[in-house]
């Protein structure tokens, strides 16, 4: 290709940027940036990235500047949009050199020429640039072309992220035969391109099932001819065994698997009858999977590619496949349609799944050198081939029940005589599929000993204390992975082991911490701690307690990061464990941790680790004294002087203050006064921080509500210290400060109101349009909720003269609004339904209904938007997502009062009749009884007739809307409304507010939907 003198500079400057020398490499940088502003600078960075004779470094970094060229001037009005715009003739000529670079023999340069079509196709595609995917079939179409092949399904797979509803129904017809083509011929396209090419059916299958909901009838037919097909392919595929070090196979195998999955969530009906077929070479690929995963991963006796990414960035690794094919299997077992497809192996397959979960020789290494690794790893959080095979064994329990349990049960037994047959053989790897065996029960431990009847069928208990006290005559050095888990089992199992094994593991795992052994085991001795110190009888623990204090203490100093944190959560329990014991050595461990909390106190999760320990310490008798006279004489100087100490220094000083002073004694909060109050209210009235800012507002929301009234007299001015209270309201409330600073503001302002009430009366005018200001400028959703809760316990505070604190509210101006009255209540209505915390739902529920109750004439004039208006349905693009945002509808504003009333009982109708189906409810469980007694609590929402529930029913209602309301603060546990039954309340509140006047309440009712219409019916005929 011949190269201009333009072509020359640019392939210079292209040399420079990539040059050692940074102020080379920033004049290098400079000059592109000055060029990118000329014409036909886009289409000369395509003809560097199409010149095959120049090197891959310098075209890859020009189609990679295409790229960013192509976001900045592309298209005008987008976000990162920068003028000047490219003129369209360019436009034109660099989507055809783009299209002719497509089959590079680069995978490299194929990537980023696809990258750059797919950046400009979000712009352009379909509509001004049609001639794009008819390219990119014909190219497929080629089998001469293998680089365009290649190139072109690249290109689709990138665009196939942003197809939507409208452009799939027309694609697939013509697209899914050429990519059939690819797929089925293996003699001329290699795996690698026939994965590419699943990649793009598993994008267009993700589509339409993603419109099935709305468009349910065009989906079936553009499903139903192509299903067999790609079943018969995927069956083609899947039915050869698994290749060893090969992840091209791998690759391709989840692809299918990705595809299947996406077929079984979104289509089961259709593919029910063709699941049966795919089984057994699924089966195949199963048992397969397992062998060279045993050979690569476990054994590491070959390449399983870990870590390791082809060159379209994909990961390739063999554990990525595994995890995708349990993931498949999960899906399967999950439903309970096509679930039947394999109840006559669901033993061979906890059988065969046990096999994968045992640790890896990469795992073995990295735990050894790295414990924190291994404790990131054990967390529930982390995501692995072990913890995606304990879901799919979750779900096998969850679908089979006892059938399920069994297989776990028996499967694990055969696995441990398995072990037993090795070790009796010599083999050093014995102790791998035993440790498996072990954490497949103590991973399924809570769902075995809940399904189990373990007082009058103990089978279970005796099969897991053998397997536990099998091994105990082991050497820690010998197995420690071993010794860790039965530590971890030991724990999980605790509640049905006896009593006298759980004394020995206690013991075990205190000498273990103090003895020379490897970190694996001292992780498994805190993890077995962690469990059995909280439930010890005390007279076990007591003998040891001091020992465990000193080792834990000592292991402090040796932790770091994760094992840290784990080593602080088992000296808590400890410490609580001990109680009596603690306070004798509390001038031991309180230096300790205080140190250990200025090293850490930079990270806000480690000191918070680090503040609960010290708090335990506290909680213990004899301790709050002591600690807190070692705490405040070394916070208060740095409370006093916050910009000369080190970062997070101060903040964590508030957050270690406000802890003091959870539950102190008067005599402890007068004294925190005298070291501490000055400083934190100068904290808030001058910090720019808002990590002190936030914290500093707790501390004093914890002053007022533990000295209350007699706060005001320490300093011998009550007027200056209400006056300094007052000040630092004003700061919070502040328009102008950003909403992270004033966070916690709700929090601090309704301990003033609560305990404070006389002194805070003449000021209620100034609060209410500080907060209006505030609330017209905050953008959190959390600061809007935590004002409103103000707005709504000054009206409860204002019962029963409440239509007086409406009128205050219609004097307030609110700029763009009539009034503050209007604003409020627009903000409230819209918010209430994000309102999530049990106290803060009492609060604003009940304060709309007394202001309902008013009847008061301002109610008339404003309309709130009442529900989202739907839109036509489909898939939400990027293209889509710029279109206008929702609307809604307008309603008077005492109907949404009353739809949200009826809302807060359908919740809880909600919660109760979803408790009873644990697999589609994500709310906590409540007790067996509770559940039976609501079980027809309610009609359901659509019925026609009406049932009269009974009072008692009512009540259980109520019953488990109340174990929901645990105090979420301790500030709030003196508020009279935390007692509140919300249930009850807002029943009482219908029925007295429709026979007062029942004109307007039927009135009201007309608007609403017939789920909350029937609701208040059942309300009404209690």
């Amino acid at each position: 290709m011949v190269v201009d003198q333009d072509q020359q500079w640019l392939l210079g400057c292209l040399s420079a940027s990539l040059d050692p020398n940074q102020n080379v490499r920033s004049f290098a940088e400079t000059s592109l940036n000055q060029a990118s502003l000329q014409p036909g600078f886009g289409s000369a960075l395509c003809r560097v990235a199409a010149n095959k004779d120049l090197s891959l470094g310098l075209r890859q970094l020009a189609a990679v500047l295409l790229k960013q060229f192509i976001k900045k001037h592309w298209r005008e009005n987008e976000e990162a949009f920068e003028y000047p715009v490219v003129s369209n003739e360019e436009k034109a000529l660099i989507r055809g050199q783009l299209l002719g670079s497509l089959d590079d023999s680069h995978r490299k340069i194929c990537t980023a020429i696809s990258m750059d079509i797919s950046s400009i196709a979000t712009y352009d595609w379909p509509e001004e640039w049609p001639e794009l995917v008819p390219f990119l079939l014909r190219l497929i179409s080629d089998p001469n072309n293998i680089n365009g092949v290649h190139g072109a399904l690249r290109c689709l797979a990138l665009l196939s992220g942003e197809l939507d509803d409208k452009e799939v129904p027309t694609l697939v017809p013509v697209l899914f035969p050429c990519l059939h083509e690819v797929v089925s011929s293996p003699q001329s396209y290699d795996k690698y391109i026939r994965g590419k090419a699943l990649s793009i059916v598993y994008s267009c299958i993700s589509v339409l099932g993603a419109m099935s909901g709305v468009y349910k009838t065009e989906t079936t037919t553009l499903v139903m001819p192509v299903l067999k097909v790609w079943m018969n392919q995927f069956s083609l595929i899947l039915e050869h065994p698994v290749q060893h070090e090969d992840p091209d196979d791998w690759s391709l195998r989840m692809e299918v698997l990705k595809c299947l999955n996406q077929f079984v969530q979104n289509f089961p009906v259709l593919i029910e009858s063709e699941l049966m077929a795919i089984m057994r070479p699924l089966w195949h690929t199963f048992e397969s999977s397992l062998q060279v995963y045993l050979r690569s991963s476990i054994e590491g006796a070959e390449d399983s590619y870990d870590g390791r990414y082809d060159s379209d960035g994909e990961e390739k690794s063999l554990d990525t496949f595994v995890i995708q094919l349990f993931e498949f299997l999960s899906t399967i077992v999950s439903s309970r349609r096509l679930a039947k497809t394999i109840s006559g192996n669901v033993s061979e397959l906890v059988y065969q799944t046990i096999g994968f979960l045992q640790i890896t020789e990469q795992q073995v290494h990295t735990w050894s050198m790295d414990v924190n690794q291994f404790v990131a790893d054990e967390d529930e959080g982390s995501y692995s081939c072990r913890i995606s095979g304990i879901l799919l064994l979750e779900e096998v329990i969850n679908t089979f029940g006892s059938e399920g349990i069994n297989a776990v049960v028996d499967a694990t037994g055969k696995r441990f005589q398995e072990s037993q047959n090795e070790k009796a053989a010599g083999s050093p790897a014995w102790w791998r599929v035993r440790e498996a065996a072990l954490f497949t029960l103590a991973s399924l431990a809570d769902q075995l000993v809940e399904a189990e009847d373990l007082t009058t069928d103990p089978a279970l208990a005796k099969f897991v204390e053998q397997l536990i006290m099998e091994d105990t005559g082991i050497g820690y050095h010998e197995c420690p992975f071993l010794y860790a888990r039965i530590f971890t089992a030991v724990a999980k199992f605790s509640s049905v082991i006896n009593p006298g094994n759980l004394e020995h593991f206690l013991n075990a795992a205190v000498r273990a911490i103090n003895m020379d052994v490897p970190p694996p085991v001292k992780v498994g001795a805190c993890r077995a701690l962690l469990q059995l110190l909280p439930d010890m009888n005390h007279s076990a623990i007591l003998p040891q307690i001091m020992n465990l204090f000193s080792s834990l203490t000592d292991l402090l100093h040796q932790a770091s990061d994760e094992t840290l944190v784990l080593v602080l959560e088992t000296l808590q329990q400890a410490i609580k464990a001990g109680h009596d014991a603690s306070g004798s050595i509390e001038s031991i461990i309180s230096p300790v941790i205080l140190n250990l909390w200025v090293a850490h106190v930079s990270d806000p999760f480690m000191s918070i680790d680090i503040i609960d320990v010290l708090e335990a310490i506290k909680n213990s008798p004899g301790c709050f004294h002591p600690l807190t006279s070692r705490i405040l004489p070394f916070i208060g100087p740095i409370l006093n002087k916050p910009h000369q100490q080190p970062e997070g220094l101060a903040s964590g000083s508030l957050d270690l203050l406000t802890m003091l002073l959870k539950g102190a004694p008067s005599d402890i909060v007068t004294t925190a006064y005298d070291f501490c109050f000055a400083a934190v209210i100068r904290i808030i009235l001058h910090s720019e921080d808002h990590s002190e800012l936030q914290n500093a507002t707790e501390c004093l929301a914890a002053f007022v509500s533990s000295g209350r009234q007699e706060l005001l007299t320490w300093s011998g001015d009550p007027a200056f210290t209400m006056r300094s209270l007052l000040d630092a309201t004003s700061r919070l409330l502040n328009p102008d400060l950003e909403c992270s600073g004033s966070l916690f503001a709700g929090k601090y302002i309704l301990q003033l109101i609560l305990h404070l009430p006389s002194e805070m009366a003449p000021h209620v005018r100034d609060l209410v349009a500080a907060l209006v200001r505030r609330l017209q400028s905050a953008e959190m959703s959390a600061l809007r909720g935590s004002l409103l809760l103000i707005f709504a316990r000054l009206v409860h505070m204002s019962f029963p003269n409440v239509d007086q604190f409406i009128n205050l509210l219609v004097s307030i101006p609110a700029d763009g609004h009539e009034n503050s009255f209007t604003y409020v209540m627009t903000e409230w209505t819209k918010q209430q339904g994000e309102i999530q915390s049990a106290y803060q739902i009492k609060v604003t529920t009940s304060a709309l209904a007394l202001l309902l109750s008013t009847r008061h004439s301002e109610f008339a004039k404003v309309n709130v938007p009442g529900s989202p208006i739907q839109s036509n349905g489909g898939i939400i693009t990027r293209s889509k997502a710029r279109s206008a945002p929702d609307q809604w509808t307008i309603i008077p504003l005492p109907m949404k009062i009353l739809a949200l009333l009826a809302d807060t009982l359908i919740e809880i109708q909600e919660q109760v009749l979803n408790s009873e189906d644990e697999q589609d409810s994500e709310w906590e469980e409540i007790h067996e009884g509770d559940a039976k007694a609501a079980k027809d609590l309610l009609p359901s929402a659509g019925a026609l007739q009406f049932s009269k529930p009974t009072y008692d029913q009512l009540e259980a209602m109520a019953r488990f809307e109340n174990q929901g309301d645990e105090v979420d603060d301790h500030l709030l546990g003196t508020d009279p409304l935390n007692e509140i039954n919300l249930a009850s309340y807002v029943a009482d509140f219908l029925l007295k507010f429709s026979s007062e006047d029942r004109a307007l309440f039927d009135n009201l009712c007309q608007g609403l939907t017939n789920a909350q219409r029937n609701v208040i019916h059942m309300a009404l005929n209690r």
